[in-house]
């Protein structure tokens, strides 16, 4: 191995994304929860779900739940196209994991951000947190970093971490 391998920038902790498009914007998730990608297919209404929640399809015998992430952002709705794909992905929820769905416009890339590029999201409203993780900032590109568990969460309100 090599010097260069053990010192500087080379060697500084990387965050890999999966990024994804969602309204002309670039939009990451950590990917060691993403379980896959799967190409669009109507999932089956669920009467009485949150409307961000689309329905749920049947990925190898689990029952999935499929969550409309330009719908969770605040956006309009759009009509599914050739690219709008499903990122399947782990939530943890209490001491369980969860299987969710997020319906996006396109893919994007899979990319290994320095942990330097990650700023934390900025707070609108004293105490309150967005369904953003981070911003990852790469020269003059800007990727929010979502957060799946939030983004699922049932309630309008996200309450703060524990210190």
């Amino acid at each position: 191995m090599s010097d260069q391998a053990t010192r500087g920038p080379e060697s500084e902790e990387l965050e890999q994304l999966l990024t994804f498009i969602v309204d002309g914007e670039e939009y990451g998730v950590d990917i060691l929860g993403v379980q896959e990608i799967r190409s669009w297919s109507h999932p089956m209404p669920i009467p009485g779900a949150p409307a961000f929640i689309k329905g749920v399809i049947n990925i190898r015998g689990h029952i999935v739940p499929i969550a409309d992430l330009r719908e969770r952002l605040g956006m309009p709705s759009l009509p599914y196209g050739s690219t709008t794909v499903v990122v399947v992905v782990r939530v943890a929820s209490g001491n369980r994991e969860r299987v969710m769905g997020l319906i996006v416009d396109a893919m994007s890339d899979v990319m290994s951000i320095p942990r330097s590029a990650l700023k934390p999201p900025p707070v609108f409203v004293e105490g309150e947190l967005t369904l953003a993780r981070g911003i990852a900032t790469m020269g003059d590109k800007m990727i929010t970093i979502l957060d799946v568990t939030r983004i699922f969460s049932l309630s309008d309100e996200v309450a703060p971490a524990a210190a």
